[in-house]
């Protein structure tokens, strides 16, 4: 779905800027990439130059490692060829971010991935440890669509929260571990701000633990939390263990205390999800916007023309065009967080005890 004059159009390294020379969140490499946050499946090795976030800038070269890296603070405005461009919260991530693209009077803006609160103003989307999305008025809106059916509606995040520490207090209580299957980037970091770690010891997978150093040089408050190696074996019983979802039944995982795992995801959300996952719990806990969320966001940025991309495209296309608006799809790809996952883990724990999952992130 282009026009000709299009401020982004698809091309096969990704999506391009033709009037500024730019991508964003190239899968090929390309001379620049504006990088919408630090997840492998937007964040890759091989680009000349990079923009992103400041405040993803930490973690995006703890990922990316030595990048030539524009770190550009929120709301702040750059000019390349005549086109003026701003990052702006997208509250997915720590440093995630949407891209406004000003060219000619035109406005366009591309989301990344995002996350928003309750359509009903509850906190069910207000993620703590990054900023919280902000609405940004454009022409057109080019908007992720991970969860773009109408059965996924985010339940109020206290309540999630409770039901963890429920679990995990029973657990303890009985003398078993509480394994927690999450994202090490993002999922890990917000079940950490949000548990009640009066419970017990908190212990960290080694794909997690710098991820969470990152996250506290940038100001976001977490509790402590301690590595496998750097716990008693009697503490492990009362522990709530969080770890990447590729060590499940791994070698790894086997050094618990009779283990009660779960699994913290808006894929909980499907009836039968917990059961292939091969888990006790599903918690539905997700970082990117329900159904109605997308519709509040959408509608928030006013515009006439929407493109949608990964995530289910059809679905929210026929919504749109429903709504009397310009809808169309970019067939990208992006939203496998979990191979993401998977990667940063095996470089922590040995190749061969790691089996890497399909389901993108959640």
């Amino acid at each position: 779905m282009t026009d000709q004059g299009d401020l982004v159009v698809l091309r096969p390294e990704g999506l391009y800027c033709p009037a500024g020379d730019f991508y964003i969140d190239p899968w090929r490499p390309v001379g620049r990439a504006v990088i919408t946050h630090a997840h492998a499946d937007h964040a890759r090795v091989g680009h000349t130059s990079y923009l992103a976030a400041a405040p993803g800038a930490d973690v995006l070269r703890s990922r990316l490692g030595a990048i030539d890296l524009q770190a550009l603070p929120y709301g702040q405005t750059v000019k390349h060829q005549g086109v003026t461009l701003s990052l702006h919260p997208a509250g997915h991530v720590l440093g995630s971010a949407q891209l406004r693209i000003e060219h000619r009077g035109r406005v366009w803006v591309a989301s990344g991935d995002y996350f928003v609160s309750g359509a009903d103003g509850d906190d069910g989307g207000r993620n703590p440890t990054c900023d919280a999305f902000e609405p940004v008025r454009c022409d057109c809106f080019i908007t992720e669509s991970t969860f773009g059916l109408p059965i996924y509606r985010w339940r109020r995040q206290a309540e999630i929260f409770a039901e963890i520490n429920a679990w995990w207090a029973a657990n303890a209580a009985a003398g078993r571990s509480s394994l927690l299957l999450a994202y090490s980037f993002g999922k890990a970091q917000r079940l950490l701000a949000g548990v009640d770690p009066a419970i017990g010891p908190l212990v960290v997978h080694g794909a997690v633990a710098p991820l969470n150093d990152a996250y506290r040089r940038s100001g976001v408050m977490l509790p402590p939390t301690r590595t496998l190696d750097e716990v008693e074996q009697g503490d492990l019983r009362r522990a709530l263990v969080i770890a990447p979802p590729a060590v499940h039944g791994s070698r790894w995982a086997r050094r618990l205390v009779d283990p009660s795992d779960a699994f913290a995801s808006g894929w909980m959300q499907l009836r039968g999800a917990r059961r292939r996952r091969g888990v006790d719990r599903g918690f539905v806990l997700s970082d990117h916007a329900d159904w109605p969320g997308l519709q509040q966001s959408i509608r928030a940025t006013g515009a006439e023309r929407v493109i949608v991309t990964h995530g289910y495209e059809a679905v929210m296309v026929r919504w749109l065009r429903q709504q009397g608006l310009q809808a169309g799809s970019f067939e990208t790809r992006y939203g496998d967080e979990e191979a993401d996952d998977a990667a940063a883990t095996a470089a922590v724990e040995a190749p061969a005890d790691i089996v890497p999952g399909a389901a993108a992130g959640g």
